[in-house]
């Protein structure tokens, strides 16, 4: 069977590089029909090992990202989108697999340390976020994923997880699936930086483009982008390399956009001979820029209007595909304990293991 596992942390609105990184690419495999079962997770009990002190923010932002995932395109007839914290058996699989990992090989992770770094950790680690490598591993183990959606960033989480199945395997029998990453099929898709320029974009550093952005917001945003910083005048020739700008319209535009917002150019490609040669302005490319946003945030609005109209129906649809969650989850551990020896009241084994052992009991 082909599985996809991915998933988003509640930890506030969904952006446009949330939308760039993930939620385009896998609507994408949703709809492609290569796929036997689809799970998209709410990471809620991941969220709170670096939110432990504020679980409110965890919980008003669920069904934030419900509604934006929804709002997206997903499907509900055919993705589970499941909370986390309503799978146990992922806390159990993450606990058997403690064992199989050495502290230095979690500090040796790169995400894990980039993350760190970041969230100002490095004198006080939580443990449930220094553990997040394993529990991620859980999380895709549980529901045999053969296929992981990721950015290059995430790379090494996936590689730990491979490790973690390799040498579950080795020690109690094959008994795990081994999953495979999957990363964005263009550099577009890879990373997208924030609107100051910076190489992400970040909710904490507040240069991002949501979503649930409004026309108004989003025409502001792009037109205080950061661009050429040596492309001062019309006629100067700019740089399009490091321009977030044309990134940006490298991971939207399409040739079919210049058609209806610019004419003059046949594609992207004309833009940007135009711009280093000198004689396009930045003005000009932020406002087609924002045409092209609007053309592709108008549906995701509607939809998001839709859905919000319909919250009985969402909060059902959650519900049901954590219980199918659950369910799947609850088999891989099964296996788990099986492989382990540990399943000693399934069937009769470990009575008659007793009896063998003491035989004039």
């Amino acid at each position: 069977m082909n599985i996809i596992l991915t998933g988003d942390r509640p930890t506030g609105r969904l952006h446009l590089g949330h939308y760039v990184g993930s939620l385009r690419r896998r609507v994408e495999l949703q709809n492609s029909g290569t796929f036997d079962e689809i799970y998209i997770m709410i990471a809620d009990a991941q969220a709170l090992t670096d939110n432990a002190e504020n679980p409110e923010k965890i919980r008003e932002n669920v069904l934030e990202v419900a509604l934006d995932n929804l709002s997206a395109g997903l499907d509900p007839e055919k993705t589970a989108l499941f909370i986390q914290s309503g799978v146990p058996a992922l806390t159990e699989l993450c606990f058997y697999y403690t064992n199989l990992v050495t502290v230095a090989r979690l500090q040796r992770n790169p995400t894990v340390k980039t993350e760190i770094k970041m969230r100002g950790f490095e004198s006080s680690i939580p443990v449930g976020f220094f553990n997040y490598p394993i529990s991620q591993a859980a999380d895709i183990t549980a529901f045999d994923a053969t296929v992981v959606p990721v950015g290059e960033d995430q790379l090494p989480m996936l590689e730990q997880c491979v490790e973690i199945v390799h040498k579950f395997n080795a020690v109690y029998g094959e008994t795990l699936v081994m999953p495979k990453a999957l990363l964005p099929e263009t550099e577009a898709g890879m990373r997208l930086p924030g609107l100051d320029g910076s190489a992400k974009m970040s909710k904490s550093l507040g240069n991002c483009i949501y979503l649930t952005d409004l026309p108004e917001e989003v025409r502001k945003k792009v037109m205080s982008m950061f661009t050429d910083p040596n492309h001062l005048r019309v006629e100067d020739p700019g740089t399009v390399e490091g321009n977030p700008v044309f990134t940006y319209l490298d991971a939207f535009s399409k040739t079919e956009h210049f058609a209806r917002f610019l004419p003059e150019y046949e594609n992207l490609d004309a833009m940007k001979a135009h711009y280093r040669r000198g004689g396009l302005g930045d003005v000009k490319v932020k406002r087609f820029l924002i045409n092209v946003l609007e053309d592709m945030l108008t549906p995701i609005r509607e939809r998001r209007r839709y859905w919000e109209s319909r919250l009985p129906e969402v909060i059902s649809y959650l519900e049901e595909s954590t219980k199918i969650a659950s369910r799947k989850a609850d088999q891989t551990v099964r296996r788990v304990r099986a492989a382990m020896r540990i399943n000693y009241f399934e069937g009769d084994a470990f009575l008659k293991e007793a009896i063998e052992r003491y035989p004039t009991a």
